[in-house]
């Protein structure tokens, strides 16, 4: 883990004030959008993290970048739909900045097939990634937790979790099914002290969501059909998801659980036809 024993002025310890001062976080896929948005405030709330993904090399060139800023901050290459690499994080994280009371699940694809030909390999690897993974976590954290006393897990679902559109098969599924891993694990973990919620981003400013502008040949009227029908009038930056999310972990939130809370700038306050 980059660390330096004497820190400039400049940078954040994980130990000292903040609203996560003491608290330790894994938050997987996130060295990208909001993930990393994420990871940042969390540490700059004064958590240690230990952040995931699957591109090694991009996820080492964060970590570097935000030593500069945190102390306690550091990168595994894991990918989480794998149980094997997914009980290694959990390992590294309590051996190296200690046992997580912090979760957030934010790792995910995007996936769009036809229910009639997509095979059942590209299913499992689908669903491996955006369902299994949030079980796997949760597993492998737990024990944690509990020794610990408690803790706080936020699953990263979707508006997709809710309301849908023609095409987004499995993506809807799969992000529905985080709802209801939500609500059992809310009800399971309660007598531990552990909370379980989910946060449901809308079109938020992801390295993906601009890719699908950028394609088009007029950007801008691209990126106002996609919000036409959003109350805000615009898309979501990931700080704005990142800042929900951290809500949702702090104790702030200390009597929420098994809820699921819509970022989506009333997106989905909109009435159907």
């Amino acid at each position: 883990m980059p660390a330096s024993a004497e820190p400039p002025d400049d940078r954040v310890s994980a130990r000292e004030g903040g609203r996560f001062a003491g608290a330790v976080a894994i938050v997987t896929g996130g060295s990208r959008g909001i993930g990393l948005a994420t990871v940042e405030r969390l540490a700059d709330e004064g958590a240690a993290v230990l952040f995931c993904g699957r591109d090694a090399a991009h996820g080492r060139a964060v970590e570097e970048q935000l030593a500069e800023r945190f102390d306690a901050v550091a990168f595994l290459p894991a990918d989480v739909g794998v149980e094997a690499d997914v009980e290694a994080l959990v390992t590294a994280c309590a051996e190296r900045l200690g046992a997580p009371t912090v979760l957030v699940n934010n790792a995910g694809v995007n996936a769009n097939f036809d229910a009639t030909t997509m095979t059942e390999a590209e299913w499992d690897a689908f669903f491996a990634i955006d369902l299994k993974a949030s079980w796997l976590t949760a597993k492998h954290v737990i024990p944690h937790m509990r020794a610990a006393g408690g803790g706080a897990i936020v699953n990263v679902s979707s508006i997709h979790g809710f309301v849908t559109l023609e095409g987004f098969f499995p993506y809807g599924a799969a992000k529905a099914g985080l709802l209801g891993l939500t609500r059992n694990l809310a009800l399971d973990l309660g007598p531990d002290g552990i909370r379980v919620n989910c946060v449901c981003p809308g079109f938020t400013r992801t390295r993906l969501v601009q890719e699908s502008i950028d394609r088009q040949e007029d950007t801008a009227a691209a990126e106002h059909g996609m919000v036409a029908g959003v109350a805000l009038g615009r898309i979501a930056e990931p700080e704005e998801v990142a800042a929900a999310t951290c809500f949702l972990a702090s104790a702030d939130a200390s009597y929420i659980t098994g809820a699921s809370l819509l970022v989506d700038g009333g997106l989905t306050a909109r009435r159907a036809g």
